[in-house]
């Protein structure tokens, strides 16, 4: 054995050895003690890394942590709107209103537990078995068209509804007064679809109030099952009255036999509602209008009969449920009467009972003056425009306005934790908020998108800039920690009952358009004092927006962007969608990865700093001028555009990425359809003409004597592409993705349709160029007035075919496609009639 190792082990050979080791005095201790060094170097090198990897895991876990908090946190700065700006003491006449888009006819209280009221029916022995109870407004019931044909946004309204045999006109009017927001009155009359019926239908109508916990509710009761009126009181309402007026019929004082039932209960929470009416529906009744044989129907307890209390008479902290059903022949109208103890207090009570001819009067009278303002505000007459377009422009305002909602709730937030597509952390709830906006659909989307409603504001800032304040200062009010608002609102049950579990939670990671700086453009350009006063109150938080956009989006490249969120590339998809961006499914770089480009995405917020710095600068908000100016400059150099997004082998611009045209979707049994990649893909301009390739165009970030304007105008105008009877197409005809599938269950969307939001954008551009000196001022002249004849005219048909504004248009026969009603951004037919850009 080798000395070394001997010494090593430390093994003695024999005494003498040790012996010897101890005389010679050295090299054994000098051994331990190096050994004694060796293995304390070890254990302290050990310790280090022990307490690096969990400084850094201690840290990494900080970071996630503080994340988290962040995305849940709401923004510090000052709200936009002022305190309780909600509430009747600083705006009465907007505490009441038709807040409730999902519903056919409902009204409630701007309040995070409002006081509710709304409007079921059904028609008597139509179908076997329980009538079909109508309520919430839904794609496939059969009911339609429907919408509001005036609506002011604030205190009248009246809406046609045809249900099959029924014709249904719902009205209502308020009246200022008092500290609690005022009266106000509903008209619902029921006829027949065709006249000269004469078996005429038996129809119920059910009349509700829902509280939330802290209002009183006391009816009182008559004879028969009818409710003399309900008496209540509530912190913000005070002391109110509900009555429900007997039955007459429409146009006159006669009074018509009506059989009455009722039901009382704690509130099952408002997704339940109608559940609830309907599986109260099983006693049979006797319709018996004296003189006349009687019809049999299926009502609501006959009696009030409340069985769920608690000891001291009312319910359990849950609210009320109050519900009053009238039954009898079409035709009739009703009248609900809601009077405020404050507002009878101070007068409204001399005025006399907001009902029968005073109702008619006041009815008449909202509409002239809404018909007045409409023509100062449109001018659509005065342009030349006839009767058919003026009632199609009343139409798309009203249903916008009627289209606007109060909601409250939790959303649900998935934070930001770096890596794309992780999600290793649950989500989160953000803190309880209320948001004012409208809604781009009654029956399929009642609820808050970001990039839809800065198209919204557009038509709303025209006709009231007031509710466009309310509407953006609420929107503003959502900004988390960092700046990030959540694309789509889920707030309060009523909305989440109707949303797909797959997207109630918002990533804090993922953008959307920031179409909000459309109305602000508008504003800032009117120049209306309380507009300026306005923003300068909300440009701290557009400010921080506008940073947490430019900032988390940043692309590969300086002054690139890339959307985050794009959907991860599975065997089944065609390709891989980036909901972000608002266009769902147009074609984007085959395989997703970070050295994406997107082109729409930079577009998006070279304006937005363009937006920003002029109102920085108007304000005096000097350091950030001084920030954005140059951001500005820099994102509207064409020179640095052309470089990131001109495709010269295209001729257009184009996203970056990594792709390859060589993707399609085969059988593959018993999997289905299979996305099957042809050639591998490399890093290339992504061929996909439509509206992306048109965005420098169509946020104007162009110079009029541009070498770029020319191209877009062609792909623009020549049918091979973009340009059909009825609008700009979303995508070429010529493109490989035209209207083709996503996936097996995935229809095409954003792959050839016809858009109003981009073709509004389209037409605004056309007009800019067409009104600048420059060489293609001329042909943008020409190519607005035709294309604003075809979206207007294809628009104008399909409404008067079949009474609905739609999602989209189909570019081949101009028919309407996907939802409706669509009264969000489709309303934009309306500033393209009055070519208000």
């Amino acid at each position: 054995m080798a000395r070394g190792e001997r010494r090593r082990r430390g093994a003695p050979i024999d005494g003498s050895r040790t012996a010897e080791g101890t005389a010679r005095g050295g090299p054994t201790r000098r051994e331990n003690r190096v050994g004694v060094a060796r293995g304390t170097v070890r254990r302290a090198v050990l310790a280090i890394v022990v307490l690096l990897l969990a400084l850094t895991l201690t840290g990494n876990w900080l970071l996630e942590w503080h994340r988290a908090r962040r995305a849940v946190t709401l923004h510090s700065a000052p709200s936009a709107l002022p305190p309780d700006s909600s509430s009747p003491s600083v705006a009465p006449d907007l505490f009441w209103g038709t807040y409730r888009p999902h519903v056919y006819f409902g009204m409630k209280t701007r309040s995070p537990q409002p006081l509710l009221t709304g409007l079921m029916w059904a028609e008597q022995g139509a179908t076997p078995g329980i009538p079909k109870l109508r309520h919430t407004c839904e794609q496939g019931d059969g009911v339609g068209p429907y919408g509001w044909e005036f609506h002011d946004g604030l205190s009248f309204g009246r809406q046609h509804i045809q249900d099959g045999a029924l014709r249904l006109t719902t009205e209502f009017v308020k009246r200022p007064g008092g500290q609690h927001g005022g009266d106000w009155s509903w008209r619902v009359t029921v006829e027949p679809q065709a006249s000269g019926t004469s078996a005429l239908p038996l129809v119920s109508l059910f009349f509700y109030v829902v509280t939330g916990g802290s209002e009183v509710l006391v009816p009182e009761v008559g004879v028969k099952g009818q409710l003399k009126f309900i008496s209540g009181h509530s912190n913000e309402l005070g002391d109110f009255r509900f009555t429900l007026l007997a039955p007459t019929i429409p146009g006159d004082t006669a009074p018509k036999y009506g059989s009455y039932n009722v039901f009382w209960s704690s509130n099952p929470g408002l997704p339940l509602l109608t559940e609830v009416v309907k599986s109260h529906l099983n006693s049979w009744f006797q319709h018996r209008p004296p003189g006349s044989s009687p019809d049999r129907y299926l009502g609501l307890p006959g009696s009030l009969k409340w069985e769920d209390r608690g000891p001291n008479g009312q319910g359990q902290g849950q609210g009320q449920f109050l519900i009053q059903q009238v039954t009898l022949k079409v035709p009739f109208s009703i009248e609900l009467v809601f009077e405020s103890g404050s507002a009878q207090a101070g007068g409204n009570q001399a005025l006399g009972q907001l009902a029968g001819s005073l109702l008619t009067q006041a009815l008449e009278s909202h509409a002239g003056a809404f018909r007045e303002r409409f023509e100062k505000t449109f001018q659509l007459q005065e342009k030349g425009l006839g009767p058919e377009e003026q009632a199609l422009g009343q139409a798309a305002l009203s249903g916008l306005l009627g289209g606007i909602g109060y909601f409250y709730g939790q959303g649900l937030v998935l934070p930001d934790m770096t890596v794309e597509g992780s999600e290793q952390v649950a989500p989160a709830l953000f803190p309880p908020v209320p948001l004012f906006t409208a809604v781009p659909s009654r029956s399929f989307f009642p609820r808050g998108f970001l990039w839809d409603e800065g198209f919204h504001q557009l038509v709303v800032q025209r006709w009231d800039p007031r509710l466009t304040r309310e509407a953006l200062g609420h929107w503003l009010g959502l900004l988390n920690a960092d700046g990030w608002i959540g694309r789509e609102q889920v707030l309060g049950d009523e909305a989440r009952a109707r949303v797909p579990p797959e997207f109630l939670v918002q990533r804090v990671a993922h953008a959307n358009p920031p179409t909000l700086l459309l109305p602000v453009a508008h504003m800032l350009e009117g120049g209306d004092p309380a507009d300026l006063a306005f923003l300068r109150r909300a440009f701290p938080r557009l400010h921080a927006w506008f940073s947490w956009l430019h900032q988390s989006q940043a692309g590969p490249v300086p002054l690139s962007y890339r959307w985050r969120g794009r959907d991860p590339a599975l065997p089944t998809l065609l390709n891989p969608k980036t909901l972000p961006s608002g266009l769902d499914d147009y074609p984007r770089a085959s395989h997703p990865s970070a050295t994406e480009r997107h082109l729409d995405l930079r577009c998006w917020v070279a304006q937005g700093a363009r937006v920003l710095a002029q109102l920085a600068e108007q304000l005096g908000e000097a350091e950030a001028a001084v920030e954005l100016g140059p951001l500005a400059a820099s994102l509207g150099s064409e020179e640095i555009l052309d470089e990131l997004h001109w495709a010269p082998e295209l001729g257009i611009f184009a996203d970056f990425g990594n792709h390859t045209k060589a993707v399609q979707l085969k059988p593959w049994p018993p999997q289905g359809l299979v996305r099957v990649v042809g050639r591998a893909p490399r890093l290339q301009y992504v061929d996909a003409l439509g509206y992306v390739s048109l965005f420098p165009l169509l946020l104007q970030l162009l110079d009029p004597h541009s070498s770029r304007l020319g191209p877009l105008l062609d792909v623009l105008a020549d049918s091979r592409h973009l340009w059909s009877p009825f609008g700009l197409r979303s995508l070429a005809a010529s493109s490989a993705f035209y209207g083709q599938r996503n996936s097996e269950h995935d229809p095409p969307y954003w792959r050839g349709a016809v858009w109003l939001n981009v073709n509004y954008l389209a037409l605004g551009a056309l007009h800019h160029y067409g009104h600048l000196d420059g060489p293609y001022q001329a042909r943008a002249a020409k190519l607005h007035s035709e294309l604003r004849a075809n979206v207007v005219g294809n628009v104008l048909r399909q409404y008067q075919a079949t009474g609905f504004l739609w999602e989209q248009y189909s570019d081949r026969d101009g028919r309407g496609m996907g939802c409706r009603p669509f009264q969000g951004w489709t309303s934009l037919v309306l500033l393209a009639m009055a070519e208000d850009y």
